[in-house]
């Protein structure tokens, strides 16, 4: 269900397996706020599918997927367009190949059809995006749990933890309680620190709004962005999210003026949250005025933060890492909507869940990659993050497990990391026969 990337990239690899795939695709029977044409895998953003050098994490996980025989990265270089060292597509081109590609394959029958509830027996993959059709989205509430779909995501930048000062920063609790942990990573603010960040805030540019999210009501209801909260008063933030109670700097043994507080956001602990910062500034906006926190002058960003339309589920109490229903083990799950942000992530969760679909098909039992590849951790880290709070997530290093001996020095450390990623993942390819499964398509 979903004829996106993820959705074409699961219904390819279950074909190649000798799988038959019905494919179904509502447009353009009826269409989203966001496509404008009725091919398969259009792009309705950026044509960048993100870097190709293997020392950055969507370059690892395009080198990996080639492993895995990716058709969407195939059709990708197919259509490449000049972009360095990046990988760009010709829009109209590369969204052309697929579709091509997905309505000649024998095994694949492409049914323009809207489903608006999920079927009750047979092997089912959802692939159906961050704008989920209102039917489809209130049958799985309805059928997973209503607490279990996000419809509207506020994201929070994302900083990995070696980037933060700690010649600045300080861990505690916010709490003047000796006995609590120190859980927090705070940036603390003198007066006129706080006063220079804010002033940047407010002049910082905004990210347009699509006409769908502007008119939705409820589109800021639950979590208004920092810079919104910042308008309200010099002091709204010193006095809300930055609050300083129960908090002392160790340099000088006073309370700071505010506290910019960081949360961990990983198991392994090398991806630390700013708490209270969701935002709808732009990228380099972000980037230039979180900069100015004190500890974060030099932070790694592997998020931005985000404000926008965005169904997916709360995959960490849902999904197996496998892409699997924790209680539904014939129902699979691909693309945004399991919380993989971005294109070729996205693509990526829908091979793994389409490679595991065919498998359960053929009474076989479904794979799970290693985590030390950046597609077996990025996976691990949507199934088992905090349940509570779940946000999407893209490939970046911090989601891997630290090196041993570790490797100080960053472009060889990355190196070292893809290293041990593609090493790790031939073996399991060659252990598990992941490839001796496709059948060849009759010429």
């Amino acid at each position: 269900m979903g004829g996106g990337l993820a959705g074409c990239e699961a219904a390819w690899q279950a074909a190649s397996r000798g799988i038959h795939v019905t494919l179904y695709e509502m447009r353009p029977i009826r269409s989203t706020p966001a496509h404008e044409t009725d091919l398969l895998a259009e792009l309705v953003c950026s044509n960048s599918l993100g870097s190709l050098l293997r020392d950055r994490a969507p370059g690892l996980l395009k080198a990996e997927l080639e492993k895995l025989g990716s058709l969407i990265l195939r059709c990708a270089l197919e259509t490449a367009v000049p972009a360095g060292r990046a990988l760009a597509v010709g829009r109209t081109a590369f969204a052309e190949r697929v579709t091509r590609e997905m309505e000649t394959h024998p095994r694949i029958d492409v049914v323009r059809h809207e489903i608006t509830s999920l079927p009750k027996e047979g092997v089912t993959l959802v692939a159906t995006g961050p704008l989920t059709s209102d039917a489809l989205a209130a049958d799985l509430a309805q059928r997973l749990g209503e607490s279990q779909l996000y419809f509207y995501d506020a994201m929070a930048p994302i900083v990995t933890r070696d980037s933060i000062n700690m010649d600045v920063a300080f861990r505690a609790s916010r709490w003047e309680d000796e006995s609590a942990d120190a859980d927090y990573i705070n940036c603390p603010m003198n007066r006129d620190e706080y006063e220079r960040f804010v002033e940047a805030l407010l002049s910082a540019e905004q990210a347009p709004l699509r006409d769908f999210e502007r008119e939705d009501p409820r589109f800021f209801e639950a979590c208004l962005p920092v810079e919104v909260l910042a308008a309200r008063g010099q002091d709204a933030l010193a006095y809300g999210p930055l609050r300083p109670v129960g908090l002392r700097d160790p340099r000088t043994g006073k309370r700071p003026y505010a506290v910019v507080q960081l949360r961990q956001d990983n198991l392994a602990g090398t991806l630390y949250n700013l708490v209270g910062f969701q935002t709808n500034l732009r990228w380099g906006d972000q980037k230039r005025v979180f900069g100015l926190i004190p500890g974060l002058e030099n932070a790694e960003w592997v998020r931005f933060g985000q404000m926008h339309r965005n169904t997916y589920l709360n995959a960490p109490t849902l999904l197996e890492a496998t892409m699997a229903s924790r209680t539904e083990p014939t129902l699979f799950f691909g693309g945004q909507i399991t919380g993989t942000e971005g294109y070729m992530a996205s693509t990526a969760s829908g091979l793994v869940a389409g490679i595991n679909a065919a498998r359960v098909c053929s009474a076989k039992s479904p794979l799970e990659l290693p985590v030390n590849t950046m597609l077996g951790a990025l996976l691990h880290y949507v199934s088992h993050a905090q349940g509570d709070g779940f946000q999407p997530m893209k490939p970046n290093f911090g989601l891997l497990a630290p090196l041993d001996p570790p490797v100080r020095n960053k472009r060889q450390r990355y190196q070292a990391y893809a290293e041990r990623a593609l090493e790790e993942l031939d073996a399991m390819i060659r252990q598990n026969g992941i490839n001796d499964d496709i059948v060849q398509v009759p010429e």
